[in-house]
C-alpha cells in the first residue's frame, strides 16, 4: 500500500507540472499573437492618420482656389527609398508632405521647381531618437507634385 501511495503522488505532481506548463505556454503564444496585431493595427491606424490630414489640407486649400481657371497644385506625393521601420518611414512621409503643405491651391506656373527640391534636400531629421538624411532624387511638378527621396540612416 506505501508503494501505490508514493507513485500515485509522482503521477499527480508531473500531471499538475504538465497543466500549469500548458496554460503558460499557452499564455505565452496568445499575448505573442495578440501583440503582433495591435502592432499591425497600430501602424493602419498612423497611416490612416496620415492620410486624413493630407486629404483635409488638400480640400481646404483646393475650396480657397476653387474659382481659378489655372492649373493648381492640388495633391503632394512622396515616394521614399527607406529601408527601415514602416512607422518611421509614415512619420518621414509626414514630415517632408508638412514641409510643402502651403504649397497645395497655387498656381503651377507660380511654383519654382528648383527651390521645392532645396526644402528639404540634405535635411536631417529626428524621429524617435534616430537621425536621418533625406536626399532629392527627382521632381515632377504638375497637378500632383511627386517627388521621389531616398532616406539614409546616420
Amino acid at each position: 500500500m506505501g508503494k501505490l501511495k508514493k507513485s500515485g503522488f509522482k503521477y499527480g505532481l508531473c500531471f499538475i507540472t504538465g497543466i500549469t506548463l500548458g496554460i503558460l505556454m499557452g499564455m505565452a503564444i496568445l499575448s505573442i499573437l495578440v501583440s503582433y496585431r495591435m502592432d499591425m493595427s497600430y501602424q493602419r491606424i498612423a497611416y490612416l492618420e496620415s492620410t486624413i490630414q493630407d486629404k483635409d489640407s488638400q480640400l481646404e486649400k483646393l475650396e480657397e482656389s476653387i474659382n481659378t481657371q489655372s492649373l493648381i497644385l492640388k495633391d503632394i506625393e512622396v515616394l521614399l527609398v527607406f529601408d527601415g521601420d514602416e512607422i518611421d518611414k509614415i512619420s518621414i512621409e509626414k514630415t517632408v508632405k508638412e514641409k510643402y503643405r502651403s504649397l497645395l491651391g497655387k498656381k503651377v506656373e507660380e511654383i519654382d521647381g528648383d527651390i521645392i527640391g532645396e526644402v528639404v534636400d540634405n535635411r536631417i531629421l529626428m524621429i524617435e531618437n534616430k537621425e536621418y538624411k533625406i536626399h532629392v532624387d527627382k521632381l515632377i511638378l504638375t497637378e500632383v507634385l511627386k517627388i521621389w527621396i531616398t532616406i539614409e540612416s546616420i
